[in-house]
């Protein structure tokens, strides 16, 4: 289902995620039960957390909005397809942006750098995080497609 629709349907009940994401990979569309991770320039726990099969959810991951270091890349992107995952909603930088385009996943982020972060296990993983005027809490829907990014505590589809 299309975000506008959802909206038109189910306004007071959805949050929008305001912010200017950048889309890449071929999946247009996503829609699943959130998980979530907290994290800064530090991609391992992501990576750790992408290993686990992801039964059609989507990760969303609050990096700070940092723009400096990716915290996904090519590699994490096969992972993340690879297991099952719905898509991926970053807030802050990726990096090999080519590749993911040619790619079956969903990738939503806020910059691009080639740039890779470290890997000291930095964060946290199943908690509440909170951007672009919304709370995304583990557990809620989460349904984004070229429009946006849209938030509710139940599936609406």
């Amino acid at each position: 289902m299309k975000t506008a629709d959802l909206v038109d349907a189910h306004g007071e009940e959805l949050q929008f995620c305001n912010l200017p994401f950048l889309k890449l990979g071929m999946r247009q569309a996503f829609c699943g039960p959130i998980a979530t991770i907290k994290c800064f320039e530090d991609n391992a726990l992501l990576k750790a957390e992408l290993q686990k099969p992801g039964e059609g959810r989507v990760m969303v991951v609050d990096g700070g909005a940092s723009n400096r270091v990716a915290l996904l890349g090519d590699q994490i992107a096969t992972i993340l397809r690879d297991n099952g995952w719905a898509g991926i909603i970053i807030n802050g930088a990726v990096r090999d942006s080519a590749e993911i385009n040619q790619m079956d996943v969903a990738v939503f982020c806020l910059s691009l750098t080639p740039k890779k972060s470290v890997k000291d296990g930095a964060g946290r993983a199943g908690i509440p995080v909170q951007f672009g005027g919304v709370s995304f809490a583990p557990g809620a829907y989460l349904c984004a497609d070229q429009d946006g990014v849209l938030v509710s505590a139940r599936d609406l589809r």
